[in-house]
């Protein structure tokens, strides 16, 4: 499942700033003023204007549709693309406002952060010194206008038949509404819909290990944080791969899969740099975000889900432009906590009592480490 899982607003427009005096433009536009952020986000779809939703999804695909996920923002369907491969279309509203609860949408210029670090992180897999295919892969993207077309209606139909919907059925678009449509790789179910499907807590220290290693990776090529790793944003599926690999500054290495693949979804709050330029979410007057409630107990003082993102904030003085890879960190902490919570189908043979006491371990220390770099050189659970 391709799920966001996110119930709040998101700021109204990412923060790009300049970090390397003359460095090249970010992607494929100018931010020099001269584009509107409804031009650059065609220009990053290779578009000139909003296509028709049968354009984009031809009624063959349209028929294949299922609904595997919704966010407060975009629902996710999963379908086959031109070459019969399973994919999963995120569909986002922009530039309007829920008729049904009066919300906003998001703006072209929010769209806009989460297409380039998508994009960027889909380039990991290609990098010839920082590489990993840990960060779900952006596929393709289009920008769409018109009324909800009734297959994916249908698709929504079902959805909540079988399994209930937190949100309007989107019957209500008018002909004028603007869609952002996302075709990503299909990444399989999200942990936290995984729960008592995994095999045993072997496979947790392999996913542990898969999302430190991408989270590695992205720190040393892009100076990369996530900061909303829910376990919701980790998606797992079955692989034949007994093992795995990744190039960490030029260094080839290696991990064991124990039969599952990982990739890390939603970029909605995540930070990076690139082309001389940082891209980040500017939340630092987003108080509900930080007075929020969440389901993590961090330690015995403090309570929940949201200290992440209050500790973030003293951490990085409420500047969300600059890098701080510690943020990482509190998320594998948040990670490790869920996984040792986690029911698994079997015991998983011998050496699991072991690798329990070791991912304990793990989630005792790894607050000690400044970054996911530092805690896949140094950390003994992955050596």
């Amino acid at each position: 499942m391709f799920v966001k899982n996110c119930s709040r607003r998101t700021p109204r427009s990412p923060n790009l700033r300049s970090q390397i005096p003359g460095g090249t433009p970010l992607s494929v536009y100018s931010l020099d003023g001269e584009l509107s952020d409804d031009q650059k986000v065609y220009s990053e779809c290779n578009q000139t204007g909003p296509l028709g939703f049968q354009d984009c999804l031809p009624e063959a695909r349209m028929k294949l549709c299922r609904k595997i996920g919704e966010g407060t923002f975009g629902k996710v369907f999963s379908t086959a693309n031109a070459a019969g491969d399973v994919v999963a279309l995120k569909t986002i509203p922009v530039e309007g406002c829920d008729q049904v609860n009066g919300e906003e949408q998001k703006t072209f210029g929010e769209i806009l952060h989460e297409i380039i670090i998508s994009k960027e992180l889909t380039r990991l897999k290609e990098k010839k010194h920082n590489q990993t295919s840990g960060f779900i892969g952006l596929k393709d993207l289009q920008c769409v206008q018109g009324c909800y077309p009734p297959g994916l209606l249908k698709a929504w139909d079902s959805f909540n038949t079988q399994r209930g919907s937190e949100n309007d059925q989107p019957d209500f678009f008018s002909e004028e509404q603007l869609f952002l449509i996302l075709e990503f790789e299909f990444g399989g179910s999200d942990l936290e819909n995984s729960n008592g499907q995994l095999a045993s807590v072997l496979v947790a220290k392999s996913i542990l290990h898969q999302v430190t290693a991408a989270l590695a990776v992205a720190e040393q090529e892009l100076c990369f944080e996530h900061r909303d790793l829910r376990w919701g944003n980790v998606l797992v599926q079955s692989t034949k791969e007994k093992e795995g690999s990744f190039l960490l500054n030029g260094t080839n290495h290696s991990l064991k899969t124990r039969g599952v693949s990982v990739r890390i979804i939603d970029y909605s709050l995540s930070r990076l740099e690139i082309d001389g330029l940082s891209v980040s979410c500017d939340i630092s007057e987003d108080e509900e975000l930080f007075q929020g409630n969440g389901d993590y107990q961090f330690c015995q003082d403090l309570a929940r889900i949201f200290d992440i993102y209050r500790l973030m904030r003293q951490e990085n003085s409420n500047m969300w432009g600059d890098y701080h890879p510690s943020s990482n960190v509190l998320w594998l902490h948040y990670l490790s906590s869920k996984l040792l919570t986690m029911t698994y189908r079997g015991r998983g043979g011998r050496g699991v009592k072991q690798v329990r006491v070791d991912l304990q371990r793990f989630h005792d220390d790894v607050l000690t480490f400044r970054s996911a770099s530092d805690i896949l050189y140094n950390c003994g659970l992955f050596q």
